[in-house]
């Protein structure tokens, strides 16, 4: 399967999103420049996390013009898959590909810890390989990852079954104190109405290895996988 990682000045977890996906599951991979106005051939975009543009005005505010974007957009509204990851995460909800705003955390500090997740929907093309109701244990790593939208956009996401993973205990249960930055409702990554772009806070990216602490994070991209091989 073909995966394309984005690079704007101040990415740093494409080398990440690229060991992940390359060495270890083995996936054919290639970078895309933000200068670049065309996309090669791929079946999914990687937007990684970082600090793109240093995150002036805010994040993702100005990677949202870089000149790729809208490439990225094309791609996203044929039904091809985009995958945005914390800063990826807060440059797709700018493009308006997804719902939402991240804010700055509501304690106003930058965390950088193991979280766990709760799968709300596995009907995804990127949690197939997930159970509803699994807990997953993948890190987070932002200061501004604080989601929210307002109560209509809300209901729509809860109604439409958009929300895909909630902050929680290891057991599976939600609550304030599960919730590492604020975000509204324990949210911590929604996809757009057709399911074919998700944005996550947390990095899957960094748990494909036990070694490093979790491989929880490999069922998301291998979900992927089999999304495409039933095409």
């Amino acid at each position: 399967m073909r995966f394309g990682i984005t690079v704007f000045p101040g990415t740093w977890s494409d080398k990440d999103c690229h060991q992940a996906l390359g060495r270890v599951l083995g996936q054919e991979v290639s970078y895309i420049c933000h200068k670049d106005e065309t996309l090669p051939p791929l079946d999914c975009i990687i937007v990684p996390g970082g600090f793109s543009y240093g995150d002036y005005l805010r994040a993702g505010a100005i990677a949202r013009f870089s000149p790729i974007m809208p490439a990225i957009e094309n791609f996203a509204k044929a039904g091809g898959l985009v995958f945005g990851i914390c800063n990826g995460f807060q440059i797709l909800c700018e493009t308006g590909l997804l719902p939402g705003a991240l804010l700055r955390n509501s304690h106003l500090e930058y965390r950088c810890e193991w979280v766990s997740l709760r799968v709300e929907n596995n009907h995804t093309p990127f949690t197939r390989s997930c159970s509803a109701g699994q807990v997953l244990s993948i890190p987070i790593s932002h200061g501004e990852g604080r989601y929210y939208t307002d109560p209509e956009t809300q209901s729509e996401l809860e109604r439409n079954n958009q929300i895909i993973f909630r902050y929680c205990s290891p057991e599976g249960d939600t609550s304030p104190e599960t919730n590492p930055n604020g975000s509204l409702d324990n949210i911590a990554g929604v996809t757009n109405l057709a399911g074919n772009v998700l944005g996550m806070m947390p990095h899957p990216e960094r748990a494909c290895e036990s070694l490093l602490g979790s491989d929880d994070g490999a069922a998301l991209f291998k979900s992927i996988f089999s999304e495409h091989i039933t095409k």
